[in-house]
């Protein structure tokens, strides 16, 4: 367990840092957002040591050290691979840092290749792959010693869709293997898709914590999914309804102004008969988000 008691950071006389306050479980996925600059790699490079910093971090109730370092796998945000080395010697150096030896390396590096579906051999430079492969490889050199904390700076930047998906199976994994994983992201569906807890950092400071779906339910469940034939005007000029749009699928969207309006409404909009869509949830993370960052949704 990960656990993070009023971490505070200055650079010079600017702090970027206030009082932040979160847990990160073992066998869980907490996803950690939060607009650019609001501190998210900041905490990061506070867990590992990078900067000094002033509050409490500990690792299964130990402070982070160089001991620990051997069980704590990093994705950094900015590739940091040397372009020169040939695939192996790079899996190898850093592997060697987290305390694997030659043997283990050789024994574990293949099978990696083949799971991330690493176009290109061992022995290939790594100059010579593709900037989505190399980034497959820099996620082995992350997981190869199977750490016990795993931290994903913006893990699926580059990458295709195919790509992305392999690699969220992969996250799962590593979950079901009992580590505790913290990644940030900026698209909210995959913070969703694959969280368990969520951590919105705004101006430094902690503004959301808590499990997903609990999060979503403290904003109530204001958004109304419907099939109606009804025009938007009309829509809007129904009890508690502030905004009506259309989605893609081609329902209705609804913004509520108080969640116990749904049966009125389904009353109102079914009269007795039947409708294909009548879907009534709280707001995504991604409305979250937007709503904790001012932009209205």
């Amino acid at each position: 367990m990960l656990k993070i008691q009023d971490l505070q950071k200055n650079f010079g006389q600017k702090q970027v840092l206030f009082g932040v306050d979160f847990v990160a479980q073992p066998g869980r996925i907490l996803g950690l957002i939060g607009k650019n600059g609001a501190g998210k790699t900041t905490i990061f490079h506070s867990i590992l040591r990078f900067i000094d910093y002033s509050g409490q971090i500990q690792f299964d109730k130990e402070q982070v050290s160089q001991a620990t370092y051997g069980r704590i796998g990093y994705l950094p945000e900015e590739r940091s691979l040397m372009p020169k080395l040939t695939v192996y010697d790079q899996v190898r150096y850093l592997a060697n840092l987290k305390g694997l030896s030659n043997s283990q390396v050789k024994e574990r590096l293949q099978d990696w290749m083949d799971r991330l579906q690493v176009k290109g051999k061992l022995t290939d430079k790594i100059k010579s792959l593709s900037k989505g492969n190399q980034q497959k490889v820099q996620l082995i050199t992350t997981l190869i010693h199977e750490p016990d904390l795993i931290i994903l700076d913006e893990p699926f930047s580059g990458l295709d869709p195919v790509n992305t998906e392999l690699l969220k199976q992969v996250i799962l994994t590593e979950k079901e293997r009992g580590a505790t994983i913290i990644f940030s992201d900026h698209v909210m569906t995959n913070v969703e898709e694959l969280c368990d807890d969520v951590v919105m950092i705004r101006d430094g400071k902690v503004v959301v914590n808590g499990p997903v779906q609990e999060v979503r339910n403290q904003y109530g469940k204001t958004r109304l999914f419907v099939s109606s034939r009804l025009s938007q005007a009309e829509l809007e000029a129904l009890p508690h309804v502030t905004k009506a749009s259309l989605t893609k699928q081609g329902t209705w969207r609804l913004i509520l102004d108080d969640e116990t309006a749904g049966s009125q409404l389904f009353d109102l909009l079914t009269q007795g008969q039947y409708i294909a869509t009548f879907d009534q949830q709280a707001p995504t993370i991604d409305e979250i988000f937007k709503l904790e960052s001012g932009v209205e949704v």
